[in-house]
């Protein structure tokens, strides 16, 4: 009679439910699932994983609940954040900070264009120059929150110009925020006397000129105008 072989105990529930959110933040930590993107269906998760369909869909309730996932009617599960600072932000936006807010961007923008000057690639370019002109075409066309998210964009280009990672993440925690003031600057329709130019901006990091690219990144960032 062949001897039995016990087979290795199953981690309690609990436990796997915390083992696969872990294996779940680290592939969106890692840029498996960047800010923006659609994680995998839950068949897929529950294939690569290794893991119950129950386990998988506590994990990512958990993360939706911590506002790194957003479940999205129709369309998926998206990466909204890298870590739960960003619930933390939103919950303390209200119209009577948002000079602060305003503040914490400038902090954000001011050095991340100065970085991006002087750490741009040649990608970054590209992508600056697309993301600038996607911005003129949104306020031409019109549209406020079509134009709140180009605008949006740029910035988080040129943060991303900045290579520094931990700057990204920060600046991604604080998306909420930034789109409020954006749209608080803005108003309910595009007024020609509310546009402000980024040309600039991007001109001085395309030059590789930080001082000048911190000076522009800083130059409409005073409250209560903002964007």
């Amino acid at each position: 009679m062949t001897p039995s072989v016990d087979s290795p105990p199953v981690p309690p529930r609990g436990q796997r439910v915390q083992q696969t959110i872990a294996q779940l933040r680290g592939r969106i930590l890692g840029g498996e699932w960047p800010v923006g993107g659609r994680i995998p269906t839950e068949p897929q998760l529950v294939t690569a994983l290794g893991v119950g369909r129950n386990t998988v869909r506590e994990a990512v309730r958990a993360l939706v609940h911590a506002g790194v996932l957003e479940c999205r009617q129709g369309s998926g599960t998206y990466v909204v954040s890298t870590d739960e600072l960003a619930p933390v932000v939103a919950r303390r936006l209200t119209d009577d900070r948002m000079a602060e807010v305003v503040e914490v961007r400038r902090a954000f923008e001011v050095e991340a264009a100065r970085l991006a000057a002087l750490r741009r690639t040649p990608e970054d370019l590209v992508a600056l120059d697309g993301a600038l002109a996607a911005r003129e075409a949104a306020w031409r066309s019109g549209r406020v929150g079509e134009f709140v998210e180009a605008d949006v964009a740029l910035h988080t280009a040129v943060v991303a110009a900045a290579h520094n990672a931990m700057l990204a993440e920060l600046y991604a925690s604080v998306g909420a925020a930034l789109r409020s003031t954006v749209a608080h600057a803005i108003g309910d329709t595009l007024q020609p006397q509310r546009y402000v130019d980024h040309g600039r901006l991007v001109t001085a990091i395309q030059d590789g000129d930080p001082g000048r690219a911190a000076i522009e990144a800083g130059a409409f960032l005073e409250p209560p105008s903002g964007a």
